[in-house]
């Protein structure tokens, strides 16, 4: 499979040396805005043709197949060109910006009858795979009730960096730079960590997003800091089963873990996904019980990259695709407005006097109830 790389940003490196790693796949060509880049990043990567127009790449078209690793905005259009041109497309994560982007591209990649995949890519962790099968086999019985969380906090720790000085990190919390806070950055993560574990959609999701003061006058030099720091949605899944997903950058003493319990009739399980380490561990049968929980093994999965390599020269699953992503984008959609596609709005009703606190509740920044 002859691949070619668009966009050379902090991803592109990661992209060419994972299928740079597989011997059915020649990265032939690289693609930039900026010719001078590149060139810089093919010359450093050792990829023989650089590009800095897709349209000119596509003109040349020596490649079968190409990876969008563009900044999120820009995958529709350049994605749009390469269905045109008859290209199979392994996209980065969010398939687009919003719900009719996405299911635009999902279309027209399923009427061109090509390749489409997203890099959700936790579905690298051995341990997913494995929650999903024990869960598909009956092990926990009847899925009642999830709970999930993508935990950061850089915000509060340097781990990454001080986020105050730099523009890496200050465009995230910043809706006029193109951000979509914490929720539009990590929540399709998250969303199909549980949603893939559990084997069923989400229909339905109440949604509650926070912004906190972070700087006198809620900015930074060119930076309004007013994008979602903490998302909590309460979801709901085909069988009937809940959920709560949150996501948070002020989860101390967790540079980026992701979290999975779900709890059925029969058992549970638990998946906790850190920098350093995973675990699985299930309770059930007489544990339920005495409250014991064990260890679970994990073999090795394949990746997303090899994945893609399968189903473009061999004719394997698209999992994830298109369509997939752009589900879990019409949910994130929906936690926004009540007004996007496919959404309406949701409240509890003002009867229902809330126990914690005791004192009436401020209206938060972005506080939406909506079902899809």
């Amino acid at each position: 499979m002859r691949l070619l790389i668009v966009g050379t940003g902090s991803m592109a490196a990661n992209h060419v040396a994972a299928f740079a790693a597989d011997p059915r796949c020649d990265v032939v060509g690289g693609v930039d805005v900026s010719q001078q880049r590149a060139e810089e990043f093919c010359a450093a990567q050792g990829i023989p043709n650089a590009f800095g127009d897709l349209d000119e790449a596509i003109a040349w078209g020596g490649f079968d197949a190409a990876a969008n690793v563009t900044p999120d905005a820009v995958h529709h259009p350049t994605t749009m060109k390469l269905l045109a041109a008859g290209k199979h497309v392994f996209c980065e994560k969010p398939l687009a910006d919003s719900y009719p982007l996405a299911d635009e591209m999902a279309r027209a990649a399923d009427a061109a009858g090509l390749i489409n995949m997203v890099n959700l890519s936790y579905r690298n962790v051995a341990a997913l795979e494995k929650a999903k099968e024990l869960i598909a086999a009956g092990e926990i019985g009847r899925v009642r009730h999830i709970e999930a969380s993508y935990r950061q906090s850089w915000l509060v720790g340097n781990q990454w960096g001080d986020w105050r000085t730099d523009p890496r990190w200050l465009w995230r919390l910043s809706e006029g730079h193109g951000s979509r806070g914490v929720l539009g950055d990590v929540g399709i993560h998250i969303l199909d960590f549980a949603s893939f574990a559990v084997g069923e959609p989400i229909v339905s999701v109440q949604s509650r997003l926070i912004t906190f003061d972070k700087a006198e006058g809620g900015r930074i030099g060119d930076y309004t800091l007013d994008a979602n720091d903490s998302a909590i949605l309460s979801v709901g899944f085909e069988s009937g089963a809940v959920g709560v997903i949150h996501a948070s950058r002020f989860m101390t003493g967790y540079a980026n873990t992701l979290r999975l319990h779900v709890f059925g009739d029969e058992g549970a399980l638990e998946l906790e996904h850190g920098v350093a380490s995973t675990q699985l561990r299930l309770c059930n049968g007489t544990d339920v019980h005495s409250q014991a929980w064990r260890e679970v093994i994990c073999p090795p999965v394949a990746t997303n990259y090899v994945r893609f390599v399968d189903a473009v020269l061999e004719g394997g699953p698209m999992v994830p695709d298109f369509r997939h992503a752009a589900d879990l984008q019409q949910i994130i959609d929906a936690c926004y407005s009540p007004q996007a596609v496919g959404a309406r709005a949701v409240r509890l009703p003002e009867s229902i006097d809330p126990v914690i606190p005791t004192g009436p509740l401020p209206e938060p920044d972005g506080d939406v109830a909506a079902m899809v």
